[in-house]
């Protein structure tokens, strides 16, 4: 490199799955979970942070299998508790998921890196 001169930016290889999934980095998630807690004052804060953030960009609906069987994704809450859930159905029988329990379909939504970004953030609070 000649003096003076910038350096290059380094090459990022984005891995993908198999299936397509593309794995996202641990500095890309965890820029995703600074854009969530920011001004966040509390752990009670930083969850509706996340909340809002996976409900604003997560694409629904959208399947995914659960023990064996496919379910429809349809909306999110947040619960008394501070539990982000997914409410999926299944005809006509609905049912609340922890989102950090609800396995992700092969090609995930547009969107779900918010809740990669989530169940990383879990196992550092």
């Amino acid at each position: 490199m000649e003096p003076g001169s910038k350096k290059s930016e380094a090459h990022v290889v984005k891995k993908e799955s198999k299936s397509g999934q593309r794995h996202r980095s641990a500095a890309e998630l965890d820029e995703l979970i600074a854009e969530a807690i920011v001004d966040c004052y509390n752990e009670s804060e930083q969850k509706t942070g996340f909340y809002t953030m996976i409900e604003e960009n997560l694409e629904l609906p959208f399947q995914t299998l659960i023990l064996g069987v496919q379910v429809q994704v349809e909306h999110l809450d947040l619960t008394d508790g501070e539990e982000i859930v997914a409410i999926c159905r299944r005809g006509r029988t609905h049912q609340k998921i922890p989102i950090l329990d609800l396995p992700l379909p092969a090609s995930p939504p547009r969107g779900a890196e918010w809740i990669e970004a989530y169940r990383r953030w879990t196992h550092s609070v």
